[in-house]
This record gives structure tokens, sequence and C-alpha cells, in this order.
């Protein structure tokens, strides 16, 4: 399958994170196999810091994407490459340093604290696992710094337990703790979806102020477009595993021309309360044993306005729409 040249024409070019035709299969009850994630690919370029979106509803595949890319989840085909190593043929020395590089950030920050513990534990581990200090006072400096880059203070944040920080604090800090050790990757899970509205923008700000000063590349993974289009520099679209649109963020969102992109773009409300919506978007109800008519053709057959008779036995693949745009629908196959 054609996965669309994320990157430009120039195949000579160094990336960063190379993920090439990522699939995972779980077992599901009854002993058959579904695929989570189907042949996703993407690349991260090394010199230019990038955010590429993973957009999609939930159970698209984008966490567990997420998740392969920083190696907590072996693909059942495909790799993970960084600086053009596969992270799953690495020496423990050789993946250590891929850790230290490619850094996480989670969708809900107060699960990754121990409520017996102090906030900032979490900042001397990451120190002491990675090696980043020699000393006390050292370890000191580096967490003011870090504390500093996303706009907190040690008074706010040091010396007192998780409950006690509010939600967009404890998530900067958690920001703070990936920026100890420099990474040149961060992925970012639906980092500001448990923050209050009027934080996100704040706490994106922070992210990209990062991206800029110390050439932090993202791979973020949202379901809200209107937050993908103000972050990102590139988009991929995920619907059941499957890469249906990608490309750059504003011919995508400018231009849909995938059925479900058009629709999930057409949803976005406008902040007008003059506005009102005239017609209701909906699309087609679907279950389970509809998906496996569907099989071996177009993942969104069963709910396609505009299906047609080859949508349904053969899987279309990514085709260029624009001069940095692609979409697997054979409504635009040649």
């Amino acid at each position: 399958m054609h996965a669309g040249n994320m990157e430009g024409n120039d195949l000579t070019e160094k990336f960063l994170l190379e993920a090439e035709h990522l699939t995972k299969e779980f077992k599901a009850r009854g002993g058959e196999y579904f695929k989570a994630v189907n042949d996703i690919t993407f690349r991260i370029p090394r010199e230019k810091p990038t955010v590429i979106s993973l957009v999609g509803e939930s159970g698209s595949g984008k966490t567990t994407t997420g998740l392969m890319v920083l190696g907590l989840l072996k693909p059942t085909s495909g790799t993970v490459k960084y600086e053009g190593k596969d992270i799953f043929k690495m020496s423990k020395r050789e993946f250590w340093e891929f850790r230290k590089n490619v850094q996480a950030i989670f969708q809900d920050p107060y699960e990754v604290y121990n409520p017996f513990y102090k906030a900032d534990r979490i900042l001397k581990v990451t120190i002491k696992k990675f090696k980043l200090a020699s000393s006390e006072s050292e370890a000191k400096k580096l967490i003011a710094e870090a504390l500093k880059d996303v706009n907190l203070t040690p008074e706010e944040a040091l010396d007192k337990y998780p409950h006690q920080l509010s939600g967009g604090q404890r998530q900067r800090l958690m920001i703070a703790r990936a920026l100890l050790t420099r990474p040149r990757l961060i992925v970012a899970d639906e980092p500001v979806s448990m923050v209050d509205a009027s934080l996100r923008a704040d706490i994106l700000n922070t992210m990209l102020h990062l991206k800029k000063e110390y050439n932090i590349s993202y791979l973020f993974i949202t379901h809200d477009l209107s937050i993908a289009e103000y972050f990102s520099d590139r988009i991929i679209v995920m619907y059941q595993g499957v890469n249906v649109e990608n490309g750059d963020i504003n011919e995508v969102l400018s231009n849909p021309y995938h059925p479900y992109v058009k629709t999930l773009i057409e949803s976005i409300p406008i902040p007008d309360p003059k506005r009102k919506w005239t017609k209701k978007i909906k699309f087609k109800s679907e279950d389970l044993t509809e998906r496996k008519v569907s099989s071996s053709g177009c993942i969104f057959y069963n709910r396609c306005p505009v299906a047609t008779k080859i949508c349904l036995t053969k899987q279309p693949e990514l085709v260029r729409v624009g001069k940095d745009h692609f979409v697997a629908c054979h409504l635009y196959s040649k």
C-alpha cells in the first residue's frame, strides 16, 4: 500500500524517526483477530522540528500507534526506526538512549503520580534513571530550569502532593519531567483533554515554545481537529486503524477529500451564536458483524454515503490529491 511520502520526495533525507507499515493485531473474544492499527507509515525529519497529529475517534488506533512508537508495544508487523535503527532490535544501551531521547506525555496526569509521594519525585526519579546530574545541587538546578520552561515556580510545584496541584500544574510538571532529558521527540497522547478549556491554549503554547527553543518534535495524539489545526504541521486522520487521509495540516483541513474527514470537519461547531446548524450530520450505524463484509474492501464502506461496488471488494490505496496531500478513497484513484 502506498503510504504517501509524509516528508516530501527527497528519499535521501535523514529521518529522526521512521514508522513503516505499522500493523498491530489483537485477539478478540471468540479467538478472532482484529487489526487495531493497519499499515500506518509516517516519518519525522531529523533537522526540522515537526508536529504530526494522529487524529480520529476513540478506537481508531491512535494510542496503539503511539505505544508502538515509544517501544512499549511491539507491532505485529512493520518497523519503528530511530536514527535508522529498529528500536525493537536495539541493544539494552541503545534502547536506553532511545528512551532518553523519545519521551511521553499521557492524557491523565494524575494517574502518573504515586499519591503517597510528593509530586517532585517524578523529576528526581527521571534525573536518577538517566544519570542527568552528578550532584544534588546540579539536580536542583536542572529541576528549576525545567520548571521555568513550563511556567512553574518551585514554590508552586515542589514539596507538594499530587492532590494539592491543579490539573494544569500536574500536566506542566509532566512536561517538565519529559524536558529534563532534552528529548528529540515527545509522544503526547491527548495532553490537554483533561485540562480546563481555559488552560489548554496556554499549555499548547508552552509546548510550541519548547519545540522552537529546543528543536523538539511531537507525535501528537488527539480526537480534536481544532486543537490539531492549532498545534500541528502535519496530520494523519485514522479510522479503525487505517490512514484515510494525511498531509499538510492546512491542505487537509481546508480541502478534505475523504467522506469521513469531510463529515468530521462539518461537525466542528462555529463559535458564533448567530449561526445555527441547518442540517443533521449523521453516519449510518454499524455493528461488528457488518464490518466483516468489508474486510477486504474499504474500512469505511458500511458507513460511507458515496460507496460504490469497488469499495466493497478492494481496499483503496493512498493517492496524491495535492502538493502535500494524500487520501485513501476510490473516488480519486486513477
